[in-house]
């Protein structure tokens, strides 16, 4: 444990001097420009997306400026050559970002719209949402050089993130295939947050489950890769 804290510590030092605390903040300044001129009814009806967008910006592209800072610095290839292990290293990198996008995700709304919405929701889904979004960034800006080789190739999994349950939570797509997309279940907790939709039973525990399991799966993809473009040359973690 004393490891992992050290970690932590030294990333969190490391997040604020290549400023994604900044960051965090002016996009909360973006969202709420986006909701406030909106009237007070309108605000819970797109709530839900800016907090989908929230969970993509900080997780998908913060987590991937983290990892090509450290390209560049070349700090991961000594990492492996220190006693961390590979989940304490994970683990410290993605803890920050996902207290900074939850404390976004609870700012935003309250200053918007005050607190007639339900907390347990809304923090499942951030949390639930950002982690699956910083794996993925994670796991997709491995193989690259450069965050511009990066760029585009993220834009697939992005959208395949982001356009199908904003497709079906709008009624645009009704298609039930946007369930087998881990941050539907995310949206759908947004919209419970916010009585934008009222979720049966098995909507609760599959928006809850099945993100978990693409968590899991993620987390050790995101190890594998980190092997084979890492460790692979570098040592063993």
């Amino acid at each position: 444990m004393m490891r992992l804290a050290h970690a932590l510590r030294l990333e969190l030092i490391l997040q604020v001097r290549q400023r994604f605390l900044h960051a965090a903040v002016f996009s909360g300044f973006i969202w709420l420009a986006v909701l406030l001129p909106l009237s007070r009814s309108l605000r819970p009806v797109a709530e839900p997306y800016i907090l989908l967008g929230d969970t993509c910006i900080i997780g998908f592209f913060f987590v991937a400026g983290t990892v090509f800072f450290e390209k560049q610095e070349r700090t991961l290839g000594a990492l492996i050559s220190t006693p961390l292990r590979f989940w304490e290293y994970l683990a410290a990198k993605v803890t920050p970002l996902v207290l900074i996008s939850l404390s976004v995700a609870l700012v935003v709304p309250t200053i918007s719209h005050g607190f007639g919405y339900q907390l347990l929701p809304l923090v499942v889904g951030t949390v639930l949402g950002t982690l699956l979004m910083l794996l993925i960034g994670f796991t997709t800006s491995l193989p690259f050089a450069s965050i511009s080789d990066w760029f585009l190739t993220a834009t697939i999994p992005l959208a395949v993130m982001t356009l199908p349950p904003v497709l079906y939570f709008s009624g645009v797509w009704t298609n039930g295939l946007a369930y087998l997309v881990p941050t539907q279940g995310a949206l759908l907790l947004f919209g419970d947050a916010f009585d934008q939709v009222s979720l049966a039973p098995w909507q609760i525990a599959y928006s809850v489950a099945y993100p978990l399991m693409w968590v899991v799966a993620l987390w050790c993809t995101a190890r594998r890769m980190f092997t084979r473009y890492v460790i692979a040359q570098s040592g063993g973690m």
